[in-house]
């Protein structure tokens, strides 16, 4: 069986829209003003974690616990964040020609697993490795060693990577040994090796990955 892996944010999901959505919410639900929610916007913007609402706390002398704020974070990112029935389409046929499907991301285990529940994705992955489950981020290798084992297998150079971010996911692809598939959004970073294959979509992706099935 094959190996797919995949980034989260950017490439299966999009946080990027749901974001201001969810931390709207959480400022209603809470009354509080603009002042607290451009903060939030500001300092979220690219990734979130538990300690983030501990220092919202401090700043701001909020009365609800960091705890407390984690949490109604977590439910409403969740809530709001989407996977494109699309995508949904494009990994179950991945599945149905023999793939397996992980996910590797950068992010507190508790949110990311939350979104990967609250789009259908966990239907179809196999297995999950999150930096937040032992503290190393990509491109570390390890955390695309542990997703592959979380998927009862181990990487091998026929495996591919798919994400948005040139370095954290192509480079960690191609550091882990994979093959790797660029959603691009942005221009490549010319001193960075390039990387196997370029796509607008992930659904292009997948589509490329079920043509060199045999490859």
């Amino acid at each position: 069986m094959r190996l797919a892996l995949f980034d989260l944010d950017g490439t299966l999901v999009d946080r990027t829209s749901a974001f201001p959505d969810a931390i709207a919410d959480l400022c209603h639900d809470h009354g509080y003003g603009p002042e607290i929610e451009r903060w939030l916007l500001t300092e979220l913007a690219d990734h979130a974690d538990r300690g983030d609402f501990g220092r919202l706390r401090a700043t701001f002398g909020l009365r609800e616990s960091a705890d407390h704020l984690w949490r109604v974070y977590v439910g409403r990112m969740a809530a709001a964040v989407a996977c494109r029935p699309a995508v949904l389409h494009s990994l179950t046929r991945l599945k149905e020609n023999g793939w397996s499907v992980g996910v590797v991301t950068n992010g507190s285990s508790d949110i990311q697993r939350a979104k990967v529940r609250a789009t259908g994705l966990a239907d179809l992955v196999d297995g999950i490795a999150a930096s937040g489950d032992i503290d190393v981020r990509k491109p570390d290798p390890r955390l695309f060693e542990l997703a592959a084992a979380r998927c009862g297998t181990q990487l091998t150079a026929d495996d591919w990577m798919t994400g948005d971010h040139p370095e954290s996911d192509i480079q960690g692809g191609h550091g882990a040994g994979l093959r790797t598939i660029w959603v691009a959004g942005r221009s490549w970073p010319r001193e960075l090796t390039v990387p196997h294959h370029t796509v607008s979509d992930v659904v292009e992706a997948v589509d490329h990955l079920l043509a060199h099935s045999s490859a």
